[in-house]
């Protein structure tokens, strides 16, 4: 059964109880729960082969809205990650120190996407002071220093994204690119 389909990256589907993501030429695997822990000499440790795509991740990176032209920019900025290689150009048209609109081109792992479209949902409205403090409060709860999740909605889905430090800087991109966007 397809679940999702996305037309510039991937393919969701679900076949016997495994969900499978198929693009740009390669197939992620994934599961509905994540893994029982083991024990080890009585310690429990986290599998460290448990799927890296949640289907929470995936649904929300395909809802990444395509670029789009503004009316007017008013501020611009492109970023590229320096740990995992991913690049968001964003522009943005403020009114009265808010954010009106923005637009993004991103391109980036399923983390990155799925942060992307969070930005764009939720940056409507917004003010660089409020993108700021999210994004050290991102940065925080990422880093396991807060539990405290930034004051923006439907960013919880990237929980599992805690525990994979080399797709911080993916999740983080959007944020820091709005932001430089505004400056």
């Amino acid at each position: 059964m397809i679940l999702g389909r996305h037309p510039r990256s991937f393919v969701l589907s679900e076949v016997e109880g495994r969900f499978t993501c198929v693009g740009a030429g390669r197939a992620l695997r994934l599961r509905r729960f994540a893994p029982p822990l083991r024990t080890n000499g009585g310690m429990e440790q986290e599998i460290m082969n448990e799927p890296l795509y949640t289907i929470e991740i995936l649904r929300l990176a395909g809802s990444l809205p395509e670029p789009v032209k503004l009316e007017r920019v008013d501020g611009s900025a492109e970023l590229r990650s320096p740990t995992c290689g991913s690049t968001v150009r964003t522009q943005v048209q403020i009114k009265d120190g808010r954010i009106e609109a923005l637009s993004q081109e991103v391109q980036a792992c399923a983390f990155g996407q799925a942060s992307a479209a969070v930005v764009a949902q939720q940056a409507p409205g917004r003010t660089s002071d409020d993108v700021t403090l999210a994004l050290d409060r991102l940065a925080n709860w990422l880093a396991g220093k807060s539990e405290q999740l930034p004051d923006w909605p439907g960013i919880e889905p990237l929980a599992p994204a805690r525990s994979r430090q080399s797709r911080h800087g993916a999740i983080l991109l959007p944020f820091r690119a709005l932001l430089s966007a505004m400056s």
